[in-house]
């Protein structure tokens, strides 16, 4: 059954006067705080207070995470036995439910959306094993987190399930994906389906991953797309994660576009992480091929001809590791606010986040107070409703 996106919860706003704006800004936050996915605020009743008080962020934790993962011994052993003992060239990081509940109080975090990082399930050697293990890791994160009975532990998560891909030239393994999408998202009531850039040098796009598309489609399926060490990638001396991670996501996203991904499978909602890697900067130049059209009209200026970015306007971001502005008005310039939502990337950022507080302060050097509810709250609500009715019950 397709997982139609709902109305947000509210959530009560404290008035304080901890982010004061210039009057540009705090005339943009009142005009769109009748439009916020999350709770009220105070409307300035004149153009001309500029010095009003606006909403401050909620106290509590009420933000929701959509990108961070979950490393359960038994698939740590996993990785241990074969060999793999970092991960974009960085330690594997201690996780356990514990310690993420731990995090998520420290921050303000309501509920992590769960996923498997690089390599997945791509370090086991047949399609069986990657098939038991993609199972075996999707159980765990339906029973002991996202449906768990203990008390310390619900609403506290939700789960993008592990597909078990590797050689994508191996009918075995997309018709796997296939059947553990429609088991993940049907029996185990999972919020999504992740999914990785590239799969050994074949992108987001290709051909042959069409069966999966289409399961995907079927069910309206949110798709979080994490991206992974790309092969051949020069070595420089530094951890992967720092660039090669997000030029891997670009060429997935640029590829389905060229591929008519977008096109053909248009009930998929995906979410690039990082900030969708470096496309929202590249966003004008790598659709300047998509058609004649389209390269003249971006040539010309005529941003409403532009079909190239009207199609990544429908994709999702989030703010992992991207939450300077920088990156964020890119972003939001490309596919506006309610198509950006927040995220962590723990445990493999633990040691960014030193003190309790805000996770992510510069996200004030984008958004208004209003607009960052939405995007720390409201839009994965709207997204998720999985997440959205758990956190009602």
């Amino acid at each position: 059954m397709a997982q139609e996106p709902m109305k947000p919860e509210k959530t009560q706003i404290r008035r304080a006067p901890a982010h004061r704006p210039g009057r540009r800004g705090v005339l943009k936050a009142a005009g769109a705080v009748g439009a916020a996915a999350v709770g009220s605020a105070t409307v300035l009743t004149s153009r001309d207070t500029a010095s009003a008080a606006i909403a401050s962020l909620p106290t509590g934790s009420y933000r929701i995470d959509v990108h961070c993962h979950l490393l359960p011994d038994f698939y740590r052993e996993s990785l241990d036995s074969a060999g793999i003992t970092d991960i974009g060239g960085r330690p594997i990081p201690d996780w356990s439910p514990e310690l993420a509940v731990n995090f998520m109080n420290r921050y303000g975090i309501q509920t992590q959306v769960v996923s498997v990082s690089e390599p997945g399930v791509e370090h086991l050697t047949t399609s069986d094993a990657r098939l038991e293990m993609a199972r075996r890791l999707n159980d765990f994160m339906s029973e002991d987190l996202v449906h768990t009975n203990s008390a310390e532990l619900a609403k506290r998560f939700g789960g993008f399930a592990v597909l078990p891909l590797s050689d994508i030239e191996d009918s075995d393994d997309v018709q796997n994906a296939v059947t553990e999408v429609k088991r993940a998202l049907g029996e185990l009531k999972l919020d999504g389906i992740g999914i990785f850039s590239s799969y050994h040098g074949v992108y987001l796009g290709d051909p042959l991953l069409d069966p999966l598309m289409k399961a995907l489609d079927d069910l309206g399926a949110m798709v979080f797309i994490h991206p992974v060490t790309p092969q051949h990638a020069p070595d420089l001396g530094l951890p992967t994660f720092l660039y090669e991670f997000t030029f891997d996501t670009t060429r997935a996203l640029v590829n389905m576009l060229y591929k008519n991904t977008y096109v053909h499978y248009p009930r998929i909602r995906w979410i690039g992480a990082h900030a969708g890697g470096t496309l929202p900067f590249l966003s004008y130049r790598t659709s300047l091929l998509y058609s004649k059209t389209v390269g003249l009209a971006q040539t010309l200026g005529l941003d409403r001809l532009d079909d190239a970015n009207v199609l990544y306007r429908k994709l999702f971001f989030d703010t992992a590791l991207s939450p300077a502005p920088q990156s964020m008005k890119s972003t939001r310039e490309l596919a506006g606010v309610g198509h950006i939502m927040f995220a962590s990337d723990w445990p493999f950022t633990a040691e960014l986040f030193p003190a309790a507080g805000d996770p992510a302060p510069q996200l004030d050097e984008t958004f208004s107070t209003a607009e960052r509810l939405r995007v720390e709250r409201g839009n994965a609500l709207v997204q998720l409703p999985r997440v959205a009715a758990r956190l009602k019950r």
